[in-house]
């Protein structure tokens, strides 16, 4: 790629959940525009190939628990002892639980477990990137929320809840940031078909991307993971320099449009 389109030339990015899925993509395509890259997850195999793919002079992977705070401050920690300095966070790390349609049927320990790896995680990076970049004076804090962030019904209760909490986070780290110049924003996706989301719902990735693509307010496009990538790879690079603060959907227009009721229905679309 030509100096002239490497959008994060000489910065450094810790992404959490980067061994899979949407932190492996936005490690690999961070990389490719010229970023150092620290891979922090707790699949140490996949997260060793990640690293081996992008060069590892360019990378290295942190075994990381977001939920242990010594972990995440370590991988804080190692991407300022290995390159210097820490330019992008990117929270990304996530899990699910079981669906349950009924509040009555839902488990204290399942609900547990989501916010701690959600919500706890993300705040904890938060915390320790702040607690580097606040003396640099400048830095990007990203973290991946979800279209249910903004909207009921889509997801369990725990995740529901769990991705609101982020927004709030976004909004309050945001506010206590910018004094320090460093922008604090979260992403929220549509219906993706990762590994993560095929394995939960125990359906390819043909099958879900045709089932979000049913329901889906733009069409004649597939929702893909390099959509997220190249969002956060806006929100990290210096073309996003005034925006903190915002909750970026990347959606299709599905988060503002009633599938009840559609008036602007053309005769011969479904």
């Amino acid at each position: 790629m030509a100096s002239t389109s490497r959008r994060l030339e000489g910065k450094v990015a810790l992404i959490t959940g980067a061994a899979s899925g949407i932190g492996e993509c936005s490690a690999k395509l961070f990389a490719e525009h010229g970023a150092k890259i620290v891979i922090a997850d707790i699949q140490d195999q996949l997260g060793q190939a990640v690293c081996e793919a992008i060069g590892l002079s360019n990378s290295i992977f942190v075994h990381c628990d977001v939920t242990n705070e010594e972990d995440v401050k370590h991988a804080v920690d190692t991407a300022i002892d290995k390159f210097g300095k820490l330019d992008i966070m990117f929270n990304n790390a996530v899990i699910l639980d079981p669906h349950k349609a009924r509040v009555i049927d839902n488990e204290k320990a399942d609900f547990e477990r989501v916010l701690s790896v959600n919500v706890t995680g993300v705040f904890l990076g938060m915390k320790h990137a702040a607690r580097v970049m606040v003396p640099a004076r400048a830095g990007s804090i990203i973290s991946t929320a979800s279209v249910a962030s903004n909207i009921g019904g889509l997801s369990t209760h725990a995740y529901t809840c769990a991705k609101h909490a982020v927004t709030g986070l976004t909004k309050n780290l945001a506010a206590e940031l910018g004094q320090f110049g460093i922008r604090v924003n979260c992403l929220s996706p549509y219906a993706i078909a990762t590994q993560l989301a095929t394995s939960f719902l125990g359906i390819n990735k043909e099958t879900l991307e045709n089932m979000a693509s049913l329901h889906a307010n733009l069409k004649g496009v597939t929702h893909e993971t390099d959509d997220i990538t190249k969002a956060a790879l806006f929100l990290a690079s210096d073309e996003a320099k005034y925006i903190s603060g915002q909750n970026l959907f990347i959606d299709g227009g599905f988060g503002v449009t009633s599938p009840l009721f559609n008036m602007f229905q053309y005769p011969g679309n479904p």
